[in-house]
């Protein structure tokens, strides 16, 4: 135990060292045990700064990816967030310590299980799951405070858009697999603001679900 807390002491000292200066973002990472959402045989690793393969061929966002884009949606306690993607479950944990509920979207069904099952274990009751096509979003829960899309897609998704609430928040990797880049976009009156962070590489953003 005392080696996971020192490695993950040394872990926020280098997301400092990065920038990531938000105190409250800082101690959700401190709070969710990132070693519960990787493979037994990577446990080791949990707590470097690198990204890492989970089952049905995706991965665990690597610390820093997770700490920035958490960053990035200037979340507060009363937001309700969507999530595409939901993986191992990570990101949406980190997302609980922060605001008032998450709404998690993922195509593979034993992932979405096992992530909710995972979730239930940490007892984290604020997420809530969706078994679904991402590129649909959740119409039924919109319009969201803030959206985050944690797979690759070629464009910014008007459907996504569409379901943001005006003044709102989506960040998500847009561009040509190799060549993708971290966008913010706000949505506004009249359409959209979009920014660009910073390159990124993420797993590609499929169509339809999968058993």
């Amino acid at each position: 135990m005392s080696d996971i807390l020192h490695k993950k002491a040394k872990l926020v000292m280098f997301l400092r060292s990065q920038g990531i200066m938000r105190p409250h973002i800082l101690s959700a990472l401190e709070r969710v045990p990132r070693e519960a959402f990787v493979p037994r045989a990577l446990v080791a690793h949990a707590y470097e700064n690198v990204s890492l393969p989970i089952a049905g061929g995706q991965t665990i966002s690597q610390p820093f990816i997770v700490a920035r884009m958490t960053e990035a949606l200037e979340i507060n306690k009363r937001h309700r967030i969507l999530e595409i993607g939901t993986g191992s479950g990570y990101q949406a944990a980190i997302l609980s310590h922060l605001c008032r509920r998450v709404y998690t979207m993922e195509r593979l069904r034993p992932l979405m299980v096992d992530a909710e099952n995972r979730l239930r274990s940490l007892q984290v009751s604020n997420v809530t799951f969706r078994y679904g096509d991402g590129y649909k979003g959740w119409p039924e829960a919109a319009p969201f405070d803030r959206i985050i899309v944690t797979c690759q897609s070629e464009r910014l998704s008007d459907i996504l858009v569409s379901q943001l609430k005006v003044g709102g928040i989506l960040v998500a990797p847009v561009g040509v697999t190799g060549h993708e880049e971290l966008i913010v976009v706000k949505r506004t009156e009249d359409g959209a603001d979009v920014k660009t962070l910073m390159p990124v590489r993420f797993v590609p953003m499929l169509k339809g679900t999968e058993q």
